[in-house]
């Protein structure tokens, strides 16, 4: 009890420190990479499904083609996708070269991938970044996603969306945001929040609050906080300098929250973020111990010291309603109104 008491009292502190909103500007000067952007996406235009980690159901891929067709997509997939190979679509050099060919297959116009899960950070160094840099195209996805979505904007500045997979693709607002940045773009686009539930309000996974008050204007990054750290130590890590970064997970106790935080706060740059953006950690906040810190205890505690704008609560993550942003754009962050605002089109 009285450690728990010392870690809130600790948390309390820092936030009486950091009630002054803060912002950070850094007028995108230090972002080098050179963007790739895909062409808008329109109807009849054929989208490439992929399952380049855990192997998708029969249900599941079906599930997908119909809300392609139904949102006026025609979907496409190569045998590859429908195997298993233990718990993964394929081997990994099937994996790869299924992403490898339908960036190269003239006729495909976007990519969706069918599912997350694992096995996108082993496939990483077979994938011909040649080919993504010679044809761009819209590619979607979260989870494991995450690897691919960071890995192809570090090798060749691809814009790519972190956005619904195809079995979760299910949902009116899910599809009006993923809709909004790939078929009707436009700049200084707003990306809000859903409306909560009912039975939402009372979890409090997912409570929205101000971590640390203030704007940030960052280029964004970011993912599943647990592939984010996988990649830390590869060729692939991702440089959180000027960033605004987003974070979301999925069943980690507060504990494990709490070390890859810590391992992100302990790391080359992270601490020179300029705003956090966290989504909702589902299945996150249950722990078995009645001594446990809760996940809110555990997440200002870590970051309010860091004194970067930050909020908990956005739409995005392991849940129904969850919303796209493209990795790479520039991006307002307000923690007053708790929004995203995407500065330029992410694509052609």
């Amino acid at each position: 009890m009285l450690k728990r008491r010392k870690f809130i009292a600790s948390a309390l502190g820092t936030a009486a420190a950091s009630m002054l909103p803060i912002t950070v500007n850094t007028s995108f000067t230090n972002e080098t990479t050179t963007l790739l952007k895909g062409k808008r996406l329109k109807k009849g235009d054929t989208i490439g499904l992929v399952a380049p980690g855990y192997a998708v159901s029969s249900d599941g891929l079906e599930h997908a083609k119909a809300t392609l067709r139904k949102m006026g997509f025609i979907p496409y997939h190569t045998d590859r996708i429908i195997g298993n190979y233990g718990y993964f679509s394929n081997t990994d050099e099937e994996r790869a070269k299924d992403l490898n060919e339908m960036f190269a297959n003239q006729n495909v116009d976007g990519i969706l991938c069918a599912r997350g899960g694992y096995g996108c950070t082993r496939i990483m160094q077979m994938i011909d970044y040649d080919i993504i840099k010679n044809n761009p195209k819209v590619f979607i996805g979260f989870s494991d996603i995450t690897t691919l979505l960071n890995g192809f904007y570090k090798e060749t500045g691809l814009v790519g969306f972190h956005g619904p997979v195809g079995t979760t693709l299910d949902n009116e607002y899910g599809i009006s945001q993923l809709e909004q940045l790939v078929v009707n773009p436009k700049k200084n686009l707003e990306i809000k929040n859903s409306v909560l539930t009912e039975k939402q309000k009372e979890d409090t996974e997912y409570q929205r609050y101000i971590i640390t008050p203030g704007t940030a204007n960052g280029i964004l990054v970011g993912g599943s906080l647990t592939l984010i750290n996988a990649l830390i130590g590869t060729p692939h890590e991702i440089d959180f300098t000027d960033k605004i970064v987003c974070i979301e997970d999925v069943e980690e106790s507060p504990y494990r929250i709490d070390r890859m935080l810590t391992q992100l706060i302990e790391g080359k740059n992270f601490k020179n973020a300029a705003g956090l953006v966290l989504g909702v950690f589902a299945g996150c906040e249950a722990s078995s111990s009645k001594r446990a810190f809760t996940l809110k205890e555990v997440i200002t505690n870590r970051l309010q010291p860091l004194n970067i704008p930050a909020v908990y609560g956005m739409s995005f993550g392991h849940i129904p309603t969850n919303f796209t942003f493209p990795i790479g754009i520039k991006a307002k962050l307000s923690t007053t109104s708790m929004t995203l605002t995407v500065v330029e089109k992410a694509v052609l």
